[in-house]
């Protein structure tokens, strides 16, 4: 891309998978991806939710700004349609907040499922007192200047994570997840099936099992070769004297 440039369209996704990627959760799609894509697509510790109670799934409208800019935030705040997800990034500055209350009363209004910004927002208090999911990587009030460029709806890098327009932003307390569309039926499967042992192990350890045992961890702790003692390290100190 050498020029600023805004598409309209982004691919579309079965609204049911996307309703059940919600209920799935971020922990659970992100073990279902396995050990590269589910490391990969994960956005880090940095991106967080204002309300810890919020959880949304939507495609992503994807913004890509210059730092201290918003105007390709407004502009892809326009065309986003009910459900979707404004995934924005300025390269992870904190200078020139990216979203507000009064860009959040815009969102809520066309049912904008939530903003994931890997940059500074501000009214924060509104924002919570609305109800309106917001996931950042910084609080700050500086002003946010609206002169371009930018792009929206092309493939952007999101603190650290390629999200392609279109993609399934899962989001929730546990942090942030940017799901291929090609891989969300298999991911959500995954991640139902893992959701149903686990809720079998919660019966076992109830009963009084052994959460080592359970996972298997005894035998790998075993495999080690560590040594175990029975005893405690302060008697095992005299004993050596």
């Amino acid at each position: 891309m050498t020029s600023p440039i805004i598409y309209t369209k982004i691919p579309g996704t079965d609204p049911g998978l996307v309703a059940a990627a919600a209920e799935a959760g971020v922990a659970d799609l992100h073990e279902a991806l396995g050990a590269l894509s589910g490391m990969t697509q994960l956005m880090g510790p940095r991106m967080r939710p204002l309300d810890m109670r919020a959880r949304i799934a939507g495609p992503a409208v994807t913004v890509m700004t210059w730092p201290s800019d918003n105007l390709m935030m407004h502009k892809a705040l326009d065309m986003a349609e009910a459900g979707q997800v404004l995934v924005i990034t300025n390269g992870g500055s904190a200078r020139g907040a990216l979203w507000g209350e009064l860009a959040a009363v815009a969102a809520q209004r066309k049912r904008i499922a939530g903003v994931v910004t890997d940059a500074a927002v501000r009214d924060t208090s509104a924002l919570l007192a609305m109800g309106f999911p917001v996931w950042s990587t910084a609080i700050h009030a500086s002003h946010g200047e609206k002169r371009g460029p930018g792009a929206v709806n092309v493939p952007i890098v999101i603190d650290g994570v390629v999200v392609n327009p279109g993609d399934i932003i899962v989001a929730d307390s546990d942090g942030v997840l940017a799901v291929p569309r090609q891989s969300l039926a298999d991911a959500v499967k995954g991640a139902q099936q893992r959701r149903a042992k686990e809720a079998g192990m919660k019966e076992r350890l109830a009963a009084g099992g052994s959460l080592l045992e359970l996972l298997g961890l005894d035998k790998v702790v075993a495999a080690t070769g560590i040594a175990i003692r029975e005893t405690s390290w302060e008697e095992d100190q005299k004993g050596g004297r």
